[in-house]
């Protein structure tokens, strides 16, 4: 009751039974073991000061509404999981009917509102198919996002000024270019994740520009892309004005006037960072997440211990792995950042989980759970993705190539998880000959492959190793997040059409 307040203290109970069994359709996750149950002082209710207790996300009107509208039909192993939630609750008091759903009434102590979240728990797992979520280990971090300029000090006002500026230098250059677009996104994000034994707090901003050229001549139209990003603030424009930067993207641009299309074949080629971070991305990532091994929906599954890429190839993903714009200190489940080794010398070692298909999969949850937004649903989902830098140096990568391409500037690219298929668009293949660059360029490319042929060609890397943040990842075709990736410069054999 607290001080000045000497009256017995009756807890109000609100359990969602109608979650209980149903967790495809939770809007709360089954992960957050408090997500089932909501314990409020009475006063507090009523808008009147008192020390409440909330376990948890969902308020009561939800709950109300949800309890109604989740009572469909399920199977027979559910509504057996179903009533034994609905016994649990039964024992804490006498039922009241509230707009269609049940509230249960009674006095409740901290050991009785931790025994009904067991017991809950317990049921959801159930139902799941898998053993009840392990409570979270004591942890209190704290984190704020650092940055030299804040885009909010800077104003929208001065952004366009700089952008715009930046859009008539670039057009100054050439008179073959038709326009000259500059972007330049922010947001900036504040997370609190709260248990009974998590205190967590952080703070991320990041940075995304763009500056696209597209130059013509006749009827020939031709565009190049250059992204930047960064774990930060305004700083990001200073990059994007360097006179030498858009030099090159208006060369690069009046370049591609010049270019022819690619014969269709198999060629020794260098990936720039950029095309080896869609490689990465695209060609394995996806494959890697691992409620889609949950679901039998990615071959990696079977592949775990056996090799799928050559010695040469360590590939990471996390959080906690690079300091870009998929950097956090704790994912949206509560589950702190890791760096994961994905592959080791050219061996699937494991991918990456959200808790609950970590749970279904009896492994750890390695801080991949993350949610478009708060009343999304959290998924497994790509962070910082990468291969590890390696030895060779990229003149000698060149100088070893009789005949091939090196790949710069990718655009888009398209997975298959399940048969491992791969294909991806590049926008410019420069011709190597002899070892040397001669100087001609193919465009458009498509990339095409099975994707363990692919890694396991791959006979050199650079010590060069570059990550780019400028993209969102779906799943599917939604549930965007932000991620990175990248890695250094690598030679294969690929197909190219």
């Amino acid at each position: 009751g607290g001080a000045g307040n000497p009256r017995p203290v009756e807890h109000r109970v609100v359990a969602d039974l109608g979650r209980v069994g149903v967790g495809q359709r939770q809007r709360v996750p089954a992960a957050a073991v408090e997500g089932a149950l909501q314990v409020q002082h009475p006063a507090a209710a009523h808008g009147e000061s008192g020390a409440g207790v909330a376990l948890g996300l969902p308020v009561e009107g939800h709950l109300q509404r949800v309890l109604h509208r989740q009572r469909s039909a399920v199977d027979e192993e559910q509504q057996r999981q179903l009533r034994h939630a609905r016994h649990a609750a039964e024992r804490l008091g006498e039922p009241r009917l509230l707009d269609g759903g049940e509230v249960r009434v009674g006095r409740l102590d901290p050991g009785r509102a931790q025994q009904l979240g067991l017991e809950l728990r317990r049921a959801q797992a159930g139902a799941m198919g898998s053993d009840p979520l392990p409570e979270d280990d004591l942890c209190s971090l704290y984190q704020e996002a650092e940055y030299d300029v804040d885009p909010e000090e800077m104003g929208a006002k001065e952004i366009v000024a700089r952008l715009t500026s930046l859009r008539e230098k670039a057009l100054s250059k050439s008179e073959l270019l038709m326009d000259v677009a500059s972007s330049f996104t922010w947001q900036k994000s504040s997370k609190l994740f709260l248990t009974r034994n998590r205190d967590l707090s952080q703070s991320v901003i990041w940075t995304n520009g763009a500056l696209v050229a597209l130059a013509a001549r006749g009827e020939e139209i031709k565009d190049y892309y250059k992204g930047f990003s960064k774990l930060g603030g305004c700083e990001l424009i200073n990059d994007m004005e360097n006179d030498d930067i858009l030099s090159k993207i208006v060369s690069t641009a009046l370049e591609l006037l010049e270019s022819n299309p690619i014969p269709p074949g198999e060629y020794d080629c260098i990936c720039d960072p950029d095309t080896t971070g869609m490689i990465v991305h695209e060609a394995f990532g996806h494959g890697v997440e691992m409620d889609m091994f949950v679901k039998n929906r990615a071959q990696a599954k079977d592949f775990v211990g056996k090799r799928v890429a050559s010695d040469l190839v360590n590939m990471h993903d996390g959080a906690k792995a690079a300091n870009e714009c998929a950097t956090y200190l704790f994912d949206d489940e509560g589950t702190l950042a890791c760096d994961t080794l994905v592959i080791e010398k050219g061996i699937l070692k494991t991918g990456y989980a959200d808790q609950v298909s970590a749970n279904r999969l009896k492994i750890a949850p390695t801080g991949n759970g993350r949610r478009q937004a708060y009343d999304h649903k959290a998924y497994t989902r790509m962070t910082n993705t990468f291969f590890a830098p390696g030895n060779d140096r990229l003149s000698d990568m060149i100088a070893s190539i009789d005949y091939g391409f090196l790949l710069e500037n990718p655009s888009s690219g398209m997975e298959d998880p399940k048969n491992w298929g791969i294909q991806c668009m590049v926008n410019i293949a420069r011709e190597i000959k002899d070892g040397r660059l001669t100087g001609r360029i193919f465009s458009p490319i498509v990339l095409t492959g099975y994707v363990p042929d692919l890694l396991k060609s791959i006979s050199m890397m650079s010590d060069d190793f570059a990550l780019g943040g400028g993209g969102f990842c779906g799943k599917g075709y939604k549930e965007w997040v932000k991620v990175s990736d990248g890695g250094p410069y690598i030679k294969a054999k690929i197909r190219l059409g």
